[in-house]
This record gives C-alpha cells, sequence and structure tokens, in this order.
C-alpha cells in the first residue's frame, strides 16, 4: 500500500472539468450501446432496459472501487491511468461486441446481457471511478465536505445530461458508431496522458515505466482490432443499422436487413414480385378490395423497402400511395440501392406514422398498410385502440386496414392486437399459417380490418390462388376463440414488448 502524503487540492476548474467530461463520457457510452447491440440482438425493451441497468451497475460498481483505491492510494497516481485505461477500454469495445455479437445473435435474455455487459460495464466502471479519486483530492478541509461533494455530484449529473442530449439529438444523427467511439477513447486517452503530465509537473510523483509501456501497447493493440472488425451495416441511421443483401437465388432480388431482421424484399425488376408470405397476403387483400387495375387512394405506415407501393403502382396504376417512415436515411437507401423512385403519385414523408396520420383529413385513404416496426416489435403507439381509432377516422367506409404483426407462442400479443382492432372496426378477419395461429411457432400475421363488409369469399379465393404456403383465413366465430379474452391495448396500457416474449 502506498503512503498518502499530503497533497494539494486540484484546481477547482480542473476538478470540475474532469467530473463533468467522466460522467459524460459514461452516458455517451450508454446511448451508443444500444446501436452497439443492435444489429445482433435487436432494439427492444429488453435491450434498453439491459443497456440502461449494465450501465448503472457499472456506475455503482466503478463508484464505489474508486472511492476504496482513492483511500488506499494517492489519487494523484490513479486518475490518470483511469482515463487511459477507459479509452482503451472504449476502443476495444467496438471489435470486442461486433465479434462476439455474431456468436450472440437471436436476442436470448443471457446473450443481450452478455452482449451489453461487454459493450458498457468495463469503461463505464473506470470512468465512474473518476469522481471519487477527484474528491479525494478536493477534501484539503474537512469542514466543507459537503460543499465539495454537492458540487462535483451535481456537475457529474449535468456532465451526464449533456452528453445524453447531445448524443441522442446530434452525435447519433451526425457519426457512424465507430466513429464515436474511437474519437470517445481517442479523447479519453489524449485526456488521460494530458493530465498524468501536468500531474507530474505540478506535483511529481514516480510512477512505473513499465505500466505506461503497458498501457500504450494496449491501446495500439484496441485501434488496430476496431479497424478490422467485422461491420454489419451498410450504413447506420438514427435508428437502424442497414444493409441491403442481393438474393443467390434470384438476380434482382434485394433484401433490406434491419439491425439483424429481414425486413423487406424487393425485386429491382418485377415489382409485382412478393416474395415474404406476408406481403403476399396484404397483396391479395388489395387485389380483392376493388375491381382489378382500379386505382386507390393508399397510406402506408412504415417504408422499409417500399415493397407494397411498388406493388399498387404495377397493379393499379394511377394509385396515390403516401408512405409515413420516421427513418429518412432509410428512404435515401432505398432510392439508392431499392429501385425506389418517388413522385407525386408515390410519396415518402420522413416522420412518425401516428402524428402524420393524424394530419389526414376524415375519410381520405381507400387502404391504410400498417407495416411499421422497432426490429421484430410494432410500435407500442402504433397498436392501440387510439391509433385504430385514426385509422377508421382517415379510411373511407369501404376502406381496408391491413396491418402486419409478429408474434410467438403463446401468441399473447397477436390476440392483443386483434381484440385492439375488433373493438375499434365491426368487420374483421385474420391471416396466418395454419401451425403458427395453434401456437406451434412464431411467424407474422396480418390483420384486415373495415367498417364495411369484408370480401371474404374472394379473399380466401385469392390467398389459395397466391400465397405458396398453407395459408388459414380466420374470421367469425373461429376468431372470436382465436382472440378470447384478450385485453384491448391503449394508450394507458400498451405492454408490447412483454406480451411478445411470452408469459
Amino acid at each position: 500500500m502506498d503512503p498518502l502524503p499530503a497533497t494539494k487540492p486540484l484546481p477547482s476548474k480542473l476538478a470540475a472539468a474532469l467530473v463533468f467530461s467522466a460522467s459524460g463520457a459514461v452516458l455517451v457510452l450508454e446511448t451508443v450501446a444500444l446501436r452497439l447491440v443492435g444489429p445482433y440482438v435487436g432494439v427492444t425493451l429488453q435491450v434498453t432496459s439491459a443497456v440502461i441497468g449494465v450501465a448503472l451497475g457499472a456506475i455503482a460498481y466503478g463508484a464505489w472501487l474508486g472511492g476504496f483505491f482513492a483511500d488506499r492510494y494517492d489519487p494523484r497516481r490513479l486518475l490518470a491511468p483511469a482515463l487511459v485505461l477507459a479509452g482503451i477500454a472504449t476502443a476495444v469495445t467496438l471489435p470486442v461486441v461486433r465479434y462476439a455479437g455474431e456468436g450472440l445473435r437471436g436476442g436470448a435474455d443471457t446473450g443481450i446481457i452478455l452482449l451489453t455487459a461487454l459493450a458498457v460495464f468495463v469503461p463505464a466502471a473506470l470512468l465512474s471511478a473518476v469522481t471519487p479519486l477527484v474528491v479525494k483530492l478536493q477534501l484539503g478541509d474537512l469542514r466543507r465536505t459537503g460543499q465539495v461533494v454537492g458540487r462535483l455530484s451535481s456537475i457529474g449529473t449535468l456532465g451526464g445530461i449533456t452528453a445524453t442530449l447531445v448524443t441522442g439529438f446530434v452525435l447519433v444523427a451526425a457519426l457512424p458508431t465507430s466513429v464515436i467511439m474511437v474519437s470517445l477513447a481517442v479523447l479519453l486517452g489524449v485526456g488521460g496522458i494530458g493530465l498524468g503530465l501536468y500531474l507530474r509537473r505540478r506535483d511529481p510523483v514516480p510512477g512505473p515505466a513499465r505500466t505506461r509501456a503497458v498501457l500504450a501497447v494496449l491501446g495500439l493493440a484496441g485501434a488496430g482490432l476496431s479497424t478490422v472488425a467485422p461491420n454489419p451495416c451498410d450504413i447506420e441511421t438514427a435508428y437502424h443499422c442497414a444493409a441491403v443483401v442481393p438474393d443467390p437465388a434470384r438476380p434482382d432480388g434485394r433484401v433490406l436487413m434491419l439491425n439483424s431482421a429481414r425486413h423487406s424484399y424487393v425485386d429491382l425488376a418485377d415489382p409485382r414480385h412478393l416474395e415474404f408470405a406476408y406481403t403476399q397476403w396484404m397483396g391479395a387483400v388489395a387485389d380483392v378490395m376493388a375491381p382489378a387495375g382500379q386505382r386507390l387512394d393508399a397510406v402506408h405506415l412504415g417504408g422499409g423497402g417500399f415493397t407494397m407501393p411498388r406493388y399498387l403502382a404495377a397493379t393499379r396504376p394511377g394509385t396515390d400511395s403516401e408512405v409515413y417512415e420516421i427513418d429518412g436515411d432509410l428512404v435515401d437507401l432505398a432510392r439508392r440501392e431499392l429501385g425506389l423512385r418517388t413522385g407525386p403519385e408515390l410519396r415518402a414523408v420522413t416522420g412518425d406514422a401516428r402524428i402524420l396520420l393524424g394530419e389526414r383529413p376524415a375519410d381520405s385513404v381507400d387502404l391504410v398498410v400498417g407495416d411499421a416496426f422497432g426490429h421484430l416489435v410494432v410500435p407500442w403507439h402504433l397498436a392501440t385502440r387510439e391509433m385504430a381509432a385514426e385509422v377508421r377516422r382517415a379510411l373511407r367506409p369501404t376502406g381496408i386496414y391491413t396491418q402486419n404483426v409478429i408474434d410467438y407462442p403463446p401468441l399473447r400479443f397477436i390476440r392483443a392486437e386483434m381484440a385492439t382492432v375488433a373493438d375499434v372496426f365491426p368487420h374483421v378477419a385474420l391471416v396466418g399459417p395454419p401451425e403458427a395461429l395453434a401456437g406451434e411457432r412464431g411467424a407474422n400475421f396480418v390483420i384486415v380490418a373495415s367498417e364495411s363488409p369484408l370480401p371474404l369469399d374472394a379473399l380466401r379465393s385469392r390467398l389459395t390462388s397466391t400465397a405458396e404456403d398453407p395459408v388459414t383465413l380466420l374470421y367469425g366465430a373461429e376468431l372470436d376463440e382465436f382472440v378470447r379474452h384478450a385485453k384491448v391495448l391503449t394508450d394507458d396500457y400498451a405492454p408490447v414488448d412483454q406480451l411478445l416474449v411470452g408469459p
């Protein structure tokens, strides 16, 4: 144990800057961690909760260890190494998560927590140790203990708030995750080295050269791994890790991957081709809702690969499609790589689908296509009774609402969503694979709803003739039995993520 000689307090401005910066860096890591792990385990409530929980755990353990070592060693010898090590750990985080993420894909609870811990824990704990070290150096007068601790605590909180806002509103939208992480690692490393030089000049404290050499080697290794780590994204948008993958079985086929999920399929040469089963079912709904070739006024909640708008433009020339896509960068990607051509009859509007739909006049739409997802989950505010009522308001009396939903046994979410839509629309039906409806596996389901009677016979015939795999159309008493006593989702109560993951 080192002796604890009397030390001069750090200058107040330097102490404040260290606590502000270290606390802010923790919140940058926490915010960016969701983007790091999302391509492998998705962006769900469970993943978000894991990121917050692991970060808070790192803060708690880091603060405790920082205080523990501050009482046993000279904090002047620990501050700079803590920052440098945090920079190294931040640099190493990027390749570690990307290599480990390939083996932890899928979103199992243990995989989510493990991958999140790899993304956040070590650098956040090291950074959280800075505050108690600084506090120890500032406590030259015990009569000012409360003032010193309170001031530095408030400054650390302000640093976290500032970093959260800047990262969420500016950095994530402007820079790739890799650039944010490497830049943060460099800033921490350079800051630690600069602090070490300053402290040695101000109040010389000897330190082993071997330690500095080890830190330098680790830093170089972390930087090198970051440059060669696999990147699962073609582009990083404000909401997604996105990639367009060619289909080896179809020369013009392209699959849009969002956060590790197959989100859309587009045939660049044939917009009538619908690869995914749920798009075939939605296409069947559009085919039978009006005479063949008749134009429609359609609104699409979610754009993705713009498969359905392109299908309607090809099968019903003159159709007016307005697509609400919250991710503007995704629209640009669809233009560049998926053959999207926007114009007067196919408009992409960037913004939240619920807000934009609420701005449409009543009775102005023939068809509303709901296909918006956050990873595999319908955003909760698009799954409530109030949202369904907004859809009904925008639809003409003979209009149809068709909504894509993903669920897994025991099918709690699709039952609840079906009950929710049925609480608003008098005529409803459900399309899905027979084994999935029986609770034997997860799948996509398509809800069909209208204020007027649905063309059920025509829809069943169309599904039978066009669907490549067996499909069931539920309605009436069979649908009532499927839904049973599922609870209607509302803006006040919509536990979508919890319903999706089972009991």
